[in-house]
Parts: C-alpha cells; structure tokens; sequence
C-alpha cells in the first residue's frame, strides 16, 4: 500500500493562485526542508500521519471541490507525492495543483497538474535554497510567486522576473506580501509604478480568516 505522510486534509478557499477564491480540497502534506522567516505552517514541519494515496484520492473525490491542492510543508520532499500526483491527475472534472517552494525539481509534477512554485525573496532567509533549473523546467499552466516583506525585496523578486523572462514562462507571476508585515497597498504602488507586468495577489484565505 502506498502511503504518504499527511498533517492535514481541510476544505477552504484558494487563497494563492489565479484560482484565488475556488472552494478547495486541500491535502497537507508533512515536512519541510527550509525555515523561511515569515512561515505561518511551521506545525507541518514535523509529525503527520501516514496515509494511503488510495484514501486521499476517495477523500478528495467526496469533497466535492473542483479544485485539489496538495502543499505542505514542501510536498515534493516526500517519496510518495509524484504518485500522488498522478493519483489525484485520474479524477474527473477537477484542477490538481501543487504548491512548492522552489527548492525541489518541479519536473515530477504531471501534465495534468499546475504547480504553483514559490521563489523565496532575501528576507525569508532561504533564497539561496531555489533551484534556478526549475526556470526551464516551467510549463505554461504553471504559475510563480514571491511573497514580499520589504522594499528591498520586491527590486529583488522586480529583477529576477525581468532576468529570467518569467512571464514568457508561465501562465502567471504572482506578487503577495509577508501578511501582517506589509502593506498591500504599497506593493501594489510599487508594481504599478514600475508598470510590472505581474499580478498582485491577495491571501484571501487569511482575510477571511480560513487556513
């Protein structure tokens, strides 16, 4: 029996992705390999529970929820996701994704499936863990966002973009703040300043006080 180790299943809105707003099947996988500054899941760093793929996909198929999210943690540290994944692919009628951090090779995600890859800015104190072969490995459904505490690294994440043609790569590049640390309004004057051809994401989860 295949398993994986899971902190949680809940069902929420989609907080963090062009399908911000979509009620969703989220599986939380456990354990992650960075310590980002800002995390706000630090729970899921250890512990969980094995689970098999077989139960997940059934829990994920009840749910009823067009959209099924697997994150983590970091997902893709863990043996089993890729056949997870491609477990999850075989439902009819949903929108599979998995959100990562960057650090992991992004190519054992399946064509059915959209991954949404974080790139950790200087302030989150992991930016040198990002695997910069992950830039070729982007498809057109993916999408990349950088969350955002400060000045320095919105110029950061602002060049990087331009750099590596980011946009030309995916489907969207996504722009979020640190919650709490700054303020929407002045990303957004930033971006719109700089005439950024990025979007602007808000957690929506966290403004309406879901996970």
């Amino acid at each position: 029996m295949k398993t994986v180790k899971v902190y949680e299943t809940f069902i929420s809105p989609q907080g963090e992705s062009t399908f911000s707003g979509m009620p969703c099947f989220f599986i939380r996988l456990s354990g992650c390999n960075l310590r980002c500054s800002y995390c706000d899941t630090s729970g899921a760093w250890e512990g969980g529970e094995d689970m098999a793929i077989s139960d997940l996909v059934t829990e994920a198929q009840e749910s009823g929820c067009p959209l099924i999210e697997v994150t983590g943690g970091e997902p893709l540290i863990q043996d089993g996701a890729s056949g997870l994944l491609d477990a999850l692919a075989q439902i009819e009628n949903v929108q599979i994704m998995v959100e990562t951090n960057g650090s992991q090779d992004i190519s054992v995600v399946p064509s059915e499936a959209i991954a949404v890859m974080d790139v950790k800015c200087p302030s989150s104190g992991q930016a040198e863990w990002f695997d910069e072969g992950n830039i070729a490995r982007l498809r057109k459904q993916d999408e990349v966002k950088f969350v955002i505490s400060e000045w320095d690294d919105y110029q950061w994440a602002r060049d990087f973009v331009r750099r590596h043609r980011l946009t030309q790569k995916c489907n969207a590049v996504l722009f979020s703040v640190v919650h709490g640390v700054l303020e929407v309004a002045a990303l957004a004057e930033w971006m719109v300043e700089d005439r950024l051809d990025v979007r602007l994401q808000l957690q929506l989860h966290k403004l309406i006080g879901h996970k």
